[in-house]
C-alpha cells in the first residue's frame, strides 16, 4: 500500500493540539497551585456517594502550633450560584465539644445529608445564599486535634473560652492565606447553643484586631438558641416546660423557689449537688420523662446525632438514651476510610470520629460568664446582631433570649424600629420578630428545635437570607 508523505498530517495536528491543551491545563493548574497552593490541595474532588453538584468543596487543616501539633479542621462549601458575589459565612456549633461538620453541615444547613452509603442533597442548604465555612472547634473536636497533655504549659493545659476565641482568630487569619480571594469578602458569623460564647468572643477579638490591621470585613453575627447569660437562659426553662404541660404546678413552684436550674447546674459542675436540688431535679426528670426530647418538646423523630449538641446545657440528661436510630448515619459515614481520605482528614489520638467529644477537657465554669455584654460591645461597634430561637426548645428557651435582647436594647438606648410581629415563609407564619435601632434583632422560628435548620429548614433559610441581605423578615405571605 502506497502512502503519501502528507497522509499523517491530520493525525499529527491532533497530537499537537492534544499536547498543547495538556500543557495549557498543566500550566493553569500550576498557576493555581502557585497562587494558592494549600487551597488547591484541599479541594475535594468528590465525596463518596455524592450526587453531581456545580459548586466547589474544600476541606483540610489549618495548623495553629507546629511545635505542639495543634490544628483545626474545616469544611468549606462555595455558594451554589455566583460564589464570587456571595458573602462568606463561618458556622460554629456548640457543646462545647460538638462538630460543625457532623451537626451543622451534615444535619442542619449543609448541602448533603448522609443516607446509608450515599449523600442526599439538602434542598434548603445555606450555600444557596453564601459560601459556607464549617469549623470543628475547639481543638479535639471531630477531626481537629492536638497532642498537648496536661503536662504542657499551664496556659494551654486545658481549653476554655479565651483559648478557643484566640485559636479561632488564628484559624481565620491563616485560612485567608489559603483563600486570599475571600479576604475582603463580606463576612458573617453564625452558630448556635454554646456558640453564644464562641461567636461574641471571636467577634470581639476580630474588631480589636482590625484596629491594627484591617483584615476582617465583619458584617454581622447571628446566634441561634444561644447561651448568653447563665441565670436568665437556664431559669427560663422552668416556665417553658411548665407552660407546655411537661411538669405540674407543684413541681413548677419547686423548680422556681426551692432550686432553680442555674443553681442546680452550678452545683453539678462544682461536684456537689445539694439534697434539695437533687430532689427537685429528680421530680422534674420524672415528670418530663426521658422519652421527651428536651431540644424539641414536640418532636419524636430520629435525631440521635443532634441530640448530643451539648452536655453542658443539659448535664442531667440520662446516660442511657432510647436509641430510636439503630445507625447514626453521620457517624457511620464520617468513620469510613474512603470518606476520611476524600476529606483529607485523619484521626489523631482517638479511635473514631464522634459527633461530640465527651472527653474534651473544657473549662465548664466558663458557662457562668455572661457574653450578653460582649454582644452589646459588638452592637456599639456598628455590627448588626440577630438572636433567633427555635420556639420548641426547652434547653435554651426563646423567653430567656427575648428577655436578654430586650434588656440589652434598653441598656444601649435603642428604640424599637420594628414592633413585635409575625413573619412569613410562603403562606404560613414562619415566626415572630422585633427589631431595635435597625441593628439588634430578635426572631423566633415557628416549630423549630434547638437546632432550627434541622427541624425547620425552609423557614431557617428564609431567616438566613433576610439576615445576610439586611432586610426585614417577610411581612406578608407569598
Amino acid at each position: 500500500m502506497n502512502s503519501s508523505p502528507f497522509s499523517c498530517k491530520p493525525m499529527a495536528k491532533i497530537v499537537v493540539v492534544v499536547v498543547v491543551v495538556t500543557l495549557l491545563q498543566f500550566f493553569i493548574s500550576m498557576e493555581i497551585v502557585m497562587s494558592s497552593p494549600s487551597s488547591f490541595f484541599d479541594r475535594i474532588i468528590q465525596l463518596p456517594g455524592q450526587p453531581p453538584v456545580n459548586f466547589q468543596q474544600y476541606s483540610g487543616y489549618v495548623t495553629l502550633d507546629e511545635k505542639k501539633q495543634r490544628a483545626l479542621f474545616y469544611y468549606f462549601v462555595e455558594a451554589e450560584f455566583n460564589p464570587a458575589s456571595k458573602p462568606l459565612v463561618l458556622w460554629l456549633n456548640g457543646g462545647p465539644g460538638c462538630s460543625s461538620l457532623g451537626v451543622g453541615a451534615f444535619s442542619e444547613n449543609g448541602p448533603f445529608r448522609p443516607n446509608g452509603n450515599v449523600l442526599l442533597r439538602n434542598e434548603y442548604s445555606w450555600n444557596k445564599e453564601a459560601n459556607m465555612l464549617y469549623l470543628e472547634t475547639p481543638v479535639g473536636v471531630g477531626f481537629s486535634y492536638t497532642t498537648e497533655t496536661t503536662s504542657d504549659d499551664d496556659d494551654t493545659a486545658s481549653i476554655g473560652d479565651k483559648i478557643t476565641a484566640r485559636d479561632n482568630l488564628v484559624f481565620l487569619q491563616r485560612w485567608f492565606l489559603k483563600f486570599p480571594q475571600y479576604r475582603q469578602r463580606d463576612l458573617f458569623i453564625t452558630g448556635e447553643s454554646y456558640a453564644g460564647h464562641y461567636i461574641p468572643q471571636l467577634a470581639e477579638l476580630m474588631i480589636e484586631f482590625n484596629k491594627k490591621e484591617k483584615l476582617f470585613n465583619l458584617k454581622g453575627i447571628a446566634l441561634g438558641n444561644p447561651v448568653l447569660e447563665f441565670a436568665t437562659d437556664f431559669n427560663s426553662r422552668a416556665e417553658f416546660i411548665w407552660s407546655h404541660g411537661l411538669i405540674s404546678d407543684s413541681t413548677f413552684n419547686l423548680f422556681t423557689k426551692a432550686c432553680n436550674y442555674s443553681r442546680y447546674v452550678s452545683e453539678y459542675y462544682r461536684g456537689f449537688v445539694s439534697p434539695v436540688c437533687s430532689r427537685v431535679m429528680s421530680q422534674v426528670t420524672k415528670e418530663t420523662s426521658k422519652f421527651v426530647d428536651k431540644y424539641d418538646v414536640t418532636l419524636d423523630v430520629c435525631i440521635s446525632s443532634v441530640l448530643s449538641q451539648s452536655k453542658v446545657i443539659s448535664p442531667h440528661s440520662p446516660t442511657k438514651k432510647i436509641d430510636v436510630c439503630l445507625d447514626d448515619e453521620t457517624t457511620n459515614y464520617l468513620n469510613r476510610k474512603d470518606v476520611q481520605f476524600a476529606f483529607h482528614a485523619r484521626l489523631v489520638g482517638v479511635d473514631k470520629w464522634t459527633v461530640c467529644n465527651n472527653i474534651l477537657d473544657y473549662e465548664l465554669l466558663d458557662l457562668e460568664i455572661p457574653t450578653i455584654s460582649i454582644v452589646g460591645s459588638i452592637v456599639k461597634a456598628g455590627i448588626p446582631v440577630l438572636v433567633y430561637s427555635g420556639d420548641q426548645d426547652s434547653v435554651i428557651p426563646l423567653t430567656g433570649s427575648r428577655t436578654l435582647v430586650h434588656g440589652l436594647a434598653k441598656e444601649l438606648g435603642l428604640d424599637v424600629t420594628a414592633p413585635y410581629r409575625v413573619w412569613f415563609e410562603g403562606q404560613q407564619v414562619g415566626g415572630w420578630t422585633q427589631v431595635y435601632g435597625d441593628i439588634l434583632s430578635f426572631a423566633t422560628i415557628r416549630g423549630a428545635s434547638h437546632e432550627a435548620p434541622f427541624s425547620q429548614p425552609e423557614r431557617s433559610l428564609v431567616l438566613f437570607k433576610s439576615f445576610l441581605e439586611g432586610r426585614p423578615l417577610p411581612e406578608v405571605f407569598a
